[in-house]
């Protein structure tokens, strides 16, 4: 079980608790109208993520490489849909876990991500061979992540 899931509602408990002791009402008026605007803040950074969201095809990214890059296990879906600016390809059914997504480049390139939980697990960068190049070693293998 993630610590977070217990200790932010004990955490808000007790600060409501805490503001009810210490200023009546108003405090717990205060506390509420703080919580307010930190629920209002990600909301807002949730919706903007997804207009900009909106305005691309699903499954694309500028550059697969650069993608590949600047992954880190252990972030959140959203998190991937802001650094894409595009929803993934889903290739995983509808509330199957692990959830998996392709980003795809213009070169063809493309990187799936695996989902475990709402966070990033692994993830796998697939670059297509080219008339005449020769594979090098570890070409089209996962990345170590």
């Amino acid at each position: 079980m993630n610590l977070r899931n217990l200790f932010i509602p004990v955490g808000i408990a007790v600060l409501v608790f805490a503001a009810y002791r210490s200023y009546a009402w108003q405090g717990v008026l205060a506390v509420g109208g703080g919580l307010f605007m930190w629920a209002m803040l990600h909301f807002t950074r949730l919706m903007n993520v997804m207009r900009k969201a909106a305005d691309r095809p699903i499954g694309h990214v500028g550059s697969a490489v650069m993608l590949n890059a600047k992954l880190r296990k252990g972030v959140n879906l959203m998190h991937v849909v802001a650094m894409t600016r595009s929803l993934g390809e889903p290739l995983s059914a509808d509330g199957e876990e692990p959830e998996r997504y392709r980003w795809t480049d213009g070169t063809q390139s493309h990187v799936t991500c695996e989902f475990r939980g709402g966070k990033l697990a692994q993830w796998a960068l697939v670059r297509p061979v080219q008339e005449g190049d020769v594979p090098g070693p570890g070409a089209g293998m996962p990345a170590d992540s």
